[in-house]
């Protein structure tokens, strides 16, 4: 099986002239065998003669031009009919003659320009072979002729039917490429904002506050070395996300997860937000994406509290379950900093909620974001884990 793969895979690589040679071949032998003359196509009702060299060239010219069906429709489709032409006037009536049936569908499948006119061209030329037939003593009737024409539409017909099939098939697939690049672009871009904002978030407010520690040199020490962390946190995590952007990366490299919530949190508590972690249960191992989606609304929750209520006691609560996480983190609304000490909150796009939105609804999940009725902040989720009890 696999060495046929292996041959079948060689010859789609070859030229379609190449692939399309034995589609001339095996008519054009079969012509001359002795025992299929006379046994073609035949029209007018013309007596049968024997073979002689115009038969050899009405046999190459209905066969031979098959092999450039697809590159040269026109040209192969007007080739065959000239050699089906002096095939029914002579008489032969080969089994060549199926050479016009299939240069008219390759026709209808693969001729890009004046469709209409090859069309009107080939009925005319067909209205005027019949008069021929006629006027060198054939003996068929109108309804004769009338019935051949009518099947030549159809092959015609259905030819211009897989022509559409094919175009739809093509449009379709440029359209699930387009919404699949579509969707890779917002996934970058989802985790460019998830990934850079936080920590640069935390950067800005770590160095916000530097200025108010001029004359406390330790805690100034302190401060400026917790941004010299989140920096280097912030460079490791977009190398990660540049390796997973590589179509050679490992699929197995390390994703955030629930389990580095404590480490999230004393970062952010670290940029001077006050922070208090609840953690219910375990988390499941067969999580999945559920845990990656849990993990970016913790994230996206604490960089909008150090942009929006930088100071302020936040409360972060995941609930574990096998069926699915729950997430809340809420900012109280009254400030708690000493007057003189609140730092200017960091502008944002909106983009990270829609983005969380996005993410959970994706996973068949829940959520929202409100304002508290004391002016504080609560997001929640509900983020299914796809495990069933």
């Amino acid at each position: 099986m696999t060495d046929l793969r292996r041959v079948l895979d060689r010859w789609r690589q070859l030229d379609v002239t190449v692939r399309d040679l034995p589609l001339a071949l095996v008519p054009a032998i079969a012509s001359f065998v002795p025992a299929f003359h006379g046994l073609g196509t035949e029209i007018g009702a013309l007596p049968t003669r024997p073979f002689d060299a115009l038969a050899v060239v009405a046999i190459v010219l209905q066969c031979f031009p098959l092999a450039v069906r697809r590159r040269w429709p026109a040209a192969c489709l007007v080739l065959v009919f000239l050699g089906f032409t002096l095939d029914q006037l002579r008489g032969y009536h080969t089994l060549a003659g199926a050479g016009l049936a299939i240069a008219l569908l390759s026709a209808g499948v693969y001729l890009e320009r004046r469709r209409r006119m090859v069309a009107i061209l080939l009925s005319g030329a067909y209205v005027m072979l019949a008069v021929a037939l006629d006027l060198v003593g054939g003996a068929e009737r109108a309804d004769g002729y009338l019935t051949f024409y009518v099947a030549l539409v159809l092959v015609w017909a259905v030819g211009s039917w897989l022509r559409a099939i094919r175009a739809a098939e093509a449009e379709r697939r440029l359209r699930v490429a387009e919404e699949t690049r579509t969707a890779e672009r917002t996934r970058i871009a989802r985790e460019l904002h998830d990934v850079v904002t936080h920590h640069v978030t935390a950067m800005v407010v770590q160095t916000e506050a530097a200025r108010y520690l001029t004359g406390a040199p330790d805690r100034l020490d302190e401060t400026l070395n917790a941004v010299t962390d989140t920096g280097r946190r912030a460079i490791g995590d977009l190398r990660h996300l540049l390796d997973l952007l590589d179509p050679g990366h490992d699929t197995t490299a390390r994703t955030p997860s629930l389990r580095e919530l404590r480490t999230l949190v004393e970062q952010t508590r670290r940029a001077g937000q006050p922070v208090e972690l609840t953690e219910e249960g375990t988390p499941s191992e067969s999580a999945g994406s559920a845990e990656l989606v849990a993990h970016r609304v913790v994230q996206e929750a604490l960089t909008n509290a150090l942009k929006h209520a930088h100071g302020r006691p936040t409360a972060a609560r995941v609930r574990y379950d096998d069926r699915e996480i729950t997430v809340e983190v809420s900012t109280a609304g009254a400030s708690h900093e000493p007057a003189g000490a609140r730092q200017r909150p960091a502008g944002g796009s909106g983009r990270g909620l829609v983005g969380l939105r996005e993410r959970v609804d994706a996973l068949g999940g829940e959520f929202s974001a409100d304002r508290r009725a004391d002016g504080g902040f609560v997001v929640r989720a509900r983020i299914p884990t796809g495990n069933r009890a």
